[in-house]
């Protein structure tokens, strides 16, 4: 097996800024995965549409991916629904288990998508592109393997406002109506999302053949990520204890940069945590509004499993489940490979508060991550925790008091000496760091956003776009979240929290 490009020749080219750009219908495919033994996946062609509507193309990231995008073409519609395949495209189903809510599941799989390949971009990284909602496969377990608009919608916006806010995520290059109707808890328009990752393989590919006791299996998957996502690995003397270092630190990491900005992702599961350290699975997620740590969204997450607060310790329990998968291949004297495995998990919370502790100190302006300033971040987050203070308007607002000319943010603490007494010991914090005041402020805007995609919002444009097909509440949404950090007064009502009677307060996975 190797990930080195497949250099056969097949497309048309058209040379833009100095790249060239493939049309889809010419795409070139290197498709790495399709070579692992066939254990791995189910060849499934995607199930043709009725009527194919495209509702958005991401340009920008069509552009970053080497896709010449100039021309609106019907067949390239047709690719990124399914109903017709570049010639290079070798569609497949990948398999893999999973712990759902702390359940062993011993068989899951692409259910209702399909991988149609991989391509690299302009700097040779490599990409998958899937498509989402694109029929049933041998995974599907009953189901029609559709997806409706909704959860195609909130993931559109979600992915992309988590990508320009700087954190790690699966990307949507299109969004298309199938023409089709689905039956949910009622009839809704049914829908496809082509995602872009850099890969789909997770925690449960792993589990699936650990779960099998089929360890060469396992073995061939861990050498096949280390080459694609950890090549450093592949020169230390345990290779795979390395793998394990370098999911551990990226998931970590990435749970930190979750919490930095109020997200909970909702459906932690073992099958939904991918190994390269992006956020993966945009089902019943949610950003906050009012500060509560042991905020959930989900409709299933009944026990809170995947609450805000809970999030660090479900990745490091779901990381432990990876660890041991690879317990046999670490080393032979298996007492001594669990000991590794222990000390390398056991680093997940230094990684994790190394990020978040910073964050959080950057986020109020300081950048001093003495104990001082760690006190006053979670000071801070707990005088928001009290009231229930807007999360994203806390910070964002906060930046004002830097020159002392706006009280905005007092305003949301309502009349609290105890917030009054935090201002005091954070103003005279900043004076001791003797950082500009305008520059502490503009660090702090960079940040932390004046845009978030928030529940209401996105619950507007769903209704919006499901009852009559206007999609212009979801473009104004992608016009502020492309650029989360900048005021836009043009849309500032989509800064805003809810009222009482807009606010959201389920979501729901819509499988």
């Amino acid at each position: 097996m190797s990930l080195k490009p497949n250099t056969a020749k097949n497309h048309k080219e058209v040379s833009v800024t100095g790249h060239t750009l493939k049309t889809l219908e010419n795409l070139s495919f290197d498709n790495s995965y399709t070579r692992l033994p066939e254990v791995f996946f189910e060849r499934r062609p995607p199930t043709p549409v009725k009527a194919p509507k495209l509702i958005k193309f991401n340009k920008k990231l069509a552009k970053n991916l080497g896709i010449d995008s100039s021309e609106t073409r019907a067949i390239d519609h047709d690719i990124l629904v399914g109903n017709r395949l570049p010639p290079q495209a070798e569609p497949i189903a990948m398999v893999y288990a999973g712990h759902q809510f702390g359940n062993w599941v011993p068989r899951l799989g692409d259910g209702r998508a399909v991988l149609l390949g991989e391509i690299l971009d302009h700097s040779g990284n490599r990409w998958d592109i899937q498509l989402k909602g694109s029929g049933p496969t041998t995974y599907s377990r009953m189901g029609d393997g559709r997806a409706v608009l909704g959860p195609v919608m909130r993931e559109f916006l979600v992915s992309e406002a988590m990508s320009n806010l700087g954190i790690r995520t699966t990307r949507a290059l299109a969004m298309s109506l199938t023409g089709e109707m689905v039956m949910r808890e009622q009839m809704e328009p049914g829908a496809i999302l082509t995602r872009v990752a850099s890969s789909h393989i997770r925690v449960g590919t792993f589990q699936y053949f650990y779960g099998q006791d089929d360890i060469n299996s396992v073995r061939i998957l861990a050498d096949y990520a280390i080459k694609r996502h950890y090549p450093n690995a592949q020169n230390s003397e345990q290779p795979y204890l390395a793998l394990l270092s370098g999911v551990v630190q990226n998931t970590a990491e990435l749970i930190a940069s979750w919490m930095l900005v109020g997200f909970i992702h909702g459906v932690m599961n073992t099958d939904n945590t991918s190994i390269s350290g992006e956020t993966i699975d945009y089902g019943p997620c949610a950003f906050m509004d009012g500060f509560d740590p042991n905020k959930t969204f989900s409709s299933i997450d009944r026990e809170g499993r995947y609450a805000y607060n809970h999030q660090p310790t479900i990745g490091q329990w779901n990381l432990t489940r990876f660890a041991e998968t690879l317990v046999k291949l670490i080393g032979k004297d298996q007492a001594k490979s669990i000991e590794l495995a222990k000390q390398v998990l056991e680093g997940f919370w230094g990684h994790f508060e190394t990020v978040l502790h910073k964050g959080l100190c950057k986020k109020i302006g300081l950048t001093l991550k003495d104990d001082d300033s760690k006190k006053l971040a979670f000071d801070f987050l707990d005088l928001m925790s009290e009231g229930e203070v807007d999360f994203t308007l806390a910070y964002r607002n906060l930046a004002n008091m830097v020159d002392e000319t706006d009280d905005t943010v007092k305003n949301l603490f309502g009349s609290s000496k105890a917030f009054d007494d935090w201002l005091e010991r954070w103003s005279y914090k900043l004076k001791n760091e003797g950082k500009d005041r305008q520059e502490v402020k503009a660090g702090m805007n960079s940040i932390n956003p004046a845009f978030i995609p928030r529940n209401h919002q996105i619950e507007k444009a769903i209704n919006l776009a499901t009852q009559t097909e206007d999609f212009n509440l979801m473009e104004n949404l992608l016009t502020v979240l492309e650029n989360p950090f900048e005021t836009n007064e043009q849309f500032h009502e989509l800064s805003l929290p809810p009222t009482a009677d807009e606010e959201v307060s389920q979501t729901f996975c819509g499988t």
